[in-house]
């Protein structure tokens, strides 16, 4: 897969924000996004230490999924670096240069992006599934275990799958708050490029028929745990792979 970077990666919070505005008015939030994707892929990245300092291993894993029976297509790990500090609301840039070299292994193009991380909830609007989406020019959505912006009403969210309540900050809805399964607790999807919230939220839940986290999200954690842990054990190991 084919992913152009047009700009160089910033080192510092002025260039980072900088770079945040530059991009945030390309990303298209109506969608609506593809109705029936048949490969979707998860994207995570696993972290050495705490997570927060330059000079940190990094892990990035993209795991493609096969919509109509939700076996793995294909799977790529990339491993590297931080060179980029712990800044809240610019946590993206941390990743992304581990997750482009993923993708670009990848034989597959995926017809939609689900990031474990946030699109439009994010204070800029402009979170890590924004980024990716367009810097791809694929659509994209953030599917997140905790919220970053926002707030909801506890009591529009009911207990069982499929409801969901609005995300909401300084007055505008940024997200959803869904719940994927009865009496478990909910995720926290925002959109990031060229799809729409209800989109997006129908396919989280299309794509977590038995469990909280979408199969995406699940696969992409374990890879990138397990390229990080192999990666940490053997220095010498190649840096990047594909499987499928």
């Amino acid at each position: 897969m084919r992913v152009d970077v047009p700009y160089d990666w910033p080192t510092d919070e002025a260039s980072a924000l900088a770079l945040q505005d530059r991009l945030r008015p390309l990303a298209d939030h109506r969608g609506p996004g593809p109705g029936h994707p048949r490969l979707v892929a998860g994207l995570d990245v696993a972290y050495a230490g705490d997570g927060r300092g330059t000079g940190d291993l990094v892990a990035a894993a993209v795991v493609v999924i096969d919509t109509a029976t939700l076996e793995v297509v294909e799977r790529a790990t990339a491993t590297a670096t931080s060179t980029f500090p712990y800044v809240p609301g610019l946590f993206a840039y941390r990743e992304l240069p581990a997750l482009v070299e993923a993708l670009r292994l990848l034989r597959n193009t995926p017809e939609l992006l689900l990031c474990d991380g946030h699109g439009l909830a994010h204070p800029r609007r402009f979170g890590l599934a924004c980024h990716l989406g367009v810097l791809t020019g694929l659509p994209a959505a953030g599917v997140a275990k905790t919220p970053f912006v926002g707030a909801y009403d506890p009591a529009d969210l009911a207990g069982t799958r499929g409801s969901y309540a609005d995300l909401v900050d300084a007055g505008e809805t940024v997200g959803r708050v869904l719940r994927t399964q009865d009496g478990v607790k909910p995720v926290f999807v925002s959109t990031g490029h060229l799809v729409d919230l209800p989109t997006a939220c129908a396919q989280v839940l299309a794509l977590a028929p038995a469990y909280r986290l979408p199969e995406t999200t699940r696969q992409a954690d374990r890879l990138s745990r397990d390229a990080l842990a192999e990666a940490a054990a053997r220095p010498d190991a190649p840096a990047d792979t594909v499987e499928g």
